[in-house]
């Protein structure tokens, strides 16, 4: 067996892969020679990501799809498997998040969010199964530390994260059978990223929450991307059913108290209704 990261010949979905750590995860499989397709519910950013994927020499393909419509993902994923055939690697990122407290949203903004994380999770999982490579392919879901650390004002992607973490072990067991392995990647805070941008508002916010992190810096999109590519890679064969932080010790410490400063952006946030 040849242990390596060269994806020349290998078929990568990257649903949610027009912006942010997932667009960085696409970017990184297409500069490794795989051939990269992309999911977003917005056709110019799908066609955006596209042109870049094919600016890195990849082959590359996109489709519209929303992961709270199960119909779409499937038509969306079939076309692909039409063109390329098995998926070697299914990388599933789409998430929504906002910050307030559970009295402080309504009953549909929090379904909004476990709709997007949860269904949308089940939705590609269950449409991607006939399209992947058995044995041999690997399913990738991206978590959240909120899954495992609860934070005031993330009821909502607590809620929806931890039950992908679980999908992930379930499907380890169910899939392992079809030789398809699954496992989950937490990011802890990557800089440049919409997710940051929500919950660190500020140059100041920022700052604090890098200084907080262990290894002393914010993540990258590559950071996260390389953790894909090992589980998508034969040198992670035997790994399935992991949950895997990728946050440079920022768990072990409790995400370096965020969730102080989410207490107070929460009630901030709550003083101006």
């Amino acid at each position: 067996m040849s242990l390596t990261l060269d994806f020349t010949g290998r078929n990568v979905v990257v649903v949610g892969g027009t912006s942010g750590i997932n667009r960085g995860i696409a970017e990184l499989f297409a500069r490794h020679g795989a051939r990269v397709a992309v999911a977003s519910r917005k056709a110019e950013k799908v066609a955006d990501t596209v042109a870049a994927l094919e600016g890195h020499g990849a082959e590359a393909m996109g489709f519209v799809a929303d992961v709270r419509d199960m119909g779409a993902v499937e038509a969306g994923l079939k076309t692909v498997h039409d063109a390329w055939g098995d998926f070697d690697v299914l990388v599933s990122g789409a998430a929504g998040n906002f910050p307030a407290s559970v009295n402080g949203m309504s009953a549909n903004a929090f379904r909004s969010v476990v709709d997007i994380d949860l269904m949308g999770t089940l939705h590609v999982m269950k449409a991607s199964f006939p399209f992947l490579r058995k044995p041999g392919a690997s399913v990738v879901n991206i978590s959240a530390p909120q899954a495992f650390l609860p934070m005031p004002g993330q009821a909502h992607v607590s809620a929806a994260k931890a039950g992908v973490d679980m999908i992930t072990r379930t499907l380890a067991i169910e899939w392992g059978a079809h030789g398809v392995r699954v496992n989950s990647v937490v990011p802890g805070p990557i800089g440049g990223t919409e997710g940051m941008a929500r919950l660190a508002p500020t140059p100041e916010a920022i700052g604090k929450v890098a200084a907080s992190v262990p290894l002393g810096r914010l993540g990258t999109p590559d950071d996260i991307g390389h953790a894909c590519m090992f589980l998508g890679s034969d040198l992670g064969a035997y790994v399935s059913g992991a949950v895997l932080p990728v946050d440079g010790g920022w768990a072990q410490s409790g995400c370096g108290g965020m969730g102080a400063f989410l207490g107070k952006l929460v009630q901030q946030l709550e003083g101006q209704r």
